[in-house]
């Protein structure tokens, strides 16, 4: 199926935020692994692998347009202690969820309605899951205090 080049370019473009997002992640996991932070792992760990599967749908959807997936990541930015790395994963998810939106618009435009309804998706997840949650975890922050914070955060990790 040959599908719009302005919605293929765009769905590439997308791709290298999810897969910056996948790997700034991935070195805030294993940085919390090395802190003992099991609970922020687990849960990071978990992103990275919700990141995973968004762009493995972006690159799936590329190429059944008939485009050839772009595989150069973002730039990502790496914290140095604990909220200066969730605040990073906030700002990141913002910015994913301003591209997205416009992606929708693009597809809307484009009347490609199945990418649409994946970014749609990808947008929910975004918006409810990743960026709310880590709005919480920086509320607390502010409530209970960074010590506080961090020792609720200890613990093995499950995964």
């Amino acid at each position: 199926m040959k599908g719009s080049q302005q919605v293929i370019d765009y769905l590439n473009f997308l791709l290298g935020g999810e897969l910056a997002a996948r790997d700034q992640y991935f070195i805030h996991s294993e940085m919390y692994a090395e802190w003992h932070y099991g609970k922020l792992y687990d849960r990071i760990h978990h992103e990275m692998e919700d990141e995973t599967l968004h762009a493995q749908a972006i690159i799936r959807r590329i190429m059944m347009l008939g485009g050839t997936p772009d595989m150069t990541v973002n730039e990502i930015h790496v914290g140095k202690t604990v909220p200066e790395m969730l605040q990073a994963d906030l700002d990141l998810e913002y910015s994913v969820q301003k591209h997205l939106k416009e992606g929708i618009t693009l597809c809307e435009k484009e009347h490609d309605y199945v990418t649409r309804d994946m970014l749609v998706a990808q947008l929910e997840d975004t918006e409810e899951d990743h960026a709310h949650w880590l709005e919480q975890q920086l509320g607390l922050i502010e409530m209970i205090g960074l010590p506080n914070y961090l020792q609720s955060q200890m613990g093995e990790i499950s995964a």
